[in-house]
Formats: structure tokens, C-alpha cells, sequence
């Protein structure tokens, strides 16, 4: 009977371990490309990092693509387990733990083409309108300064028109992200707008993972694990030149 009962209570314990790749993620991310786009190869650079660092860390993953704010409403009600794409912002701590940084973004300011707009510190911005996407996270000096005039908009190309059609002054967005995007608006939209002097700042992106998963913590963890796997064996570098960076 010992060796059966031995058996049983290694069993009961194996049970109750966390099932590492049984247990599919639902990674949600909105359409940001290069980072995230599922009609770009992989889903876009930040998808196909993320994605690979959850499966050499055993997780088995579904990616869902939504809006913005839906998708982060649905990390903080744990409809999602993992944000794909996320800046770091103080009041996602309440929904979501967040992991080292990935990836780093540098956030550039956009005018008019022949704008004559300069500035050396935020406080030269005041005068001026900024086309800001709802609910995004650009800097906590940025996104804290209530005196800055900003415009919340859908998404960058509803930034970057009304940055054209002269309806705000400045637009907001990492620069990988507008040049991007740029190549893909209507000349008369691209050829009327430019990058400002100097960079508004560099950001880190990272995965948010729900607070409503218990397991919060270790799946951190593990994609950390799996991250400096991926930059010790140039996995990780390798993507970034199969996206161009």
C-alpha cells in the first residue's frame, strides 16, 4: 500500500501545480504597426517578441486585436491575461503587473511641414494644440502636465489628418510608429506634416499581464527568463533585423 500511496500523493501534488503550457494565454494588443498589426508578418515586431519569448517559456498563446481602450478595459476585468504593447503609466499598476521592458520607443512631436514650431523644454509646448491618442501613455511628465493643450483622438491617422488640415498644431507618437504609418496615408497627408527637433523622449514598452490572473507573477517571470534567453542566443536580434530595426 505505501508505494500506492506514494503514488497518489505525488499525483495530488503535481495537480495542483500551475499547468505551464496547458493554460493558453489571451494576449490582446491594439493595431500599432511595425508593433503590433496581424496583417504585417508574425503580427508586427512587438507581437512576434512576445509571442516567442511565451512559447520558449512554455505558454501556449492566442493573440486578439481590439482598440486600445477595450483592450486595456479588458486586461483590468480579465477578459485579456496580457497586454502586448504597454508603456508604463502609474495607474496600470492597479490593473495589470508589469515586466521589464522589451523594447524602447523614442516619442517624437510632428507640425506642419515649414511649421516653425521649437522648444527646449515642455513648457514651450503650452501655446500649442497636441493630438494625443485617448487613453495612451507617452511619458509621465507629458501625460501628468495638465497644461498642455491636448486633443484626444481614435488613433495616429486620425492624428496625423488633423495635424494636415491644420485642425491642431502637434501630433504625438513614437517615431518608428508615425514613419510607418506615414508611408501609408494619401500624399496629401504625408507630404504636409514632419518630424520636430528635439525628441519628446524615450519610453520602454513591456507586457501588462492581468492582476486577475493569480499566476500574475510567474508568468512575468518566465517571459523575462525568456527574453534574456532570446538576447543571449540572438534569437532576439535576429527579429529586430527581420523587422528593420
Amino acid at each position: 500500500m505505501r508505494p500506492l500511496l506514494c503514488v497518489l500523493g505525488l499525483l495530488g501534488v503535481l495537480l495542483t501545480l500551475p499547468a505551464v503550457g496547458q493554460d493558453k494565454l489571451r494576449l490582446v494588443a491594439d493595431i500599432w504597426p511595425p508593433f503590433t498589426d496581424s496583417g504585417m508578418p508574425g503580427g508586427g515586431l512587438a507581437t512576434s517578441i512576445v509571442t516567442t519569448a511565451f512559447t520558449r517559456a512554455g505558454y501556449e498563446s492566442k493573440v486578439e486585436e481590439v482598440p486600445w481602450a477595450r483592450a486595456l478595459m479588458g486586461v483590468g476585468e480579465g477578459r485579456y491575461d496580457v497586454l502586448i504593447d504597454a508603456w508604463y503609466n502609474d495607474s496600470r499598476t492597479q490593473i495589470g503587473h508589469f515586466s521589464q521592458a522589451y523594447l524602447t520607443n523614442r516619442i517624437r512631436l510632428l507640425q506642419r511641414k515649414g511649421g516653425n514650431i521649437r522648444y527646449q523644454r515642455q513648457s514651450d509646448l503650452y501655446p500649442y494644440s497636441i493630438a494625443v491618442v485617448r487613453d495612451y501613455a507617452y511619458s509621465r511628465e507629458f501625460d501628468g502636465d495638465t497644461r498642455l493643450n491636448k486633443v484626444p483622438v481614435r488613433n495616429f491617422s486620425s492624428a496625423v489628418r488633423m495635424l494636415a488640415a491644420g485642425r491642431v498644431q502637434l501630433a504625438v507618437e513614437d517615431e518608428y510608429v508615425a514613419r510607418y504609418n506615414l508611408q501609408r496615408e494619401p500624399a496629401q497627408v504625408r507630404d504636409e506634416v514632419e518630424l520636430v527637433q528635439p525628441p519628446l523622449g524615450e519610453n520602454s514598452l513591456h507586457i501588462l499581464v492581468s492582476l486577475k490572473r493569480p499566476d500574475h507573477l510567474q508568468i512575468v517571470e518566465r517571459f523575462e527568463q525568456a527574453i534574456a534567453a532570446m538576447k543571449a542566443d540572438g534569437s532576439y536580434a535576429r527579429l529586430m533585423r527581420q523587422y528593420g530595426f
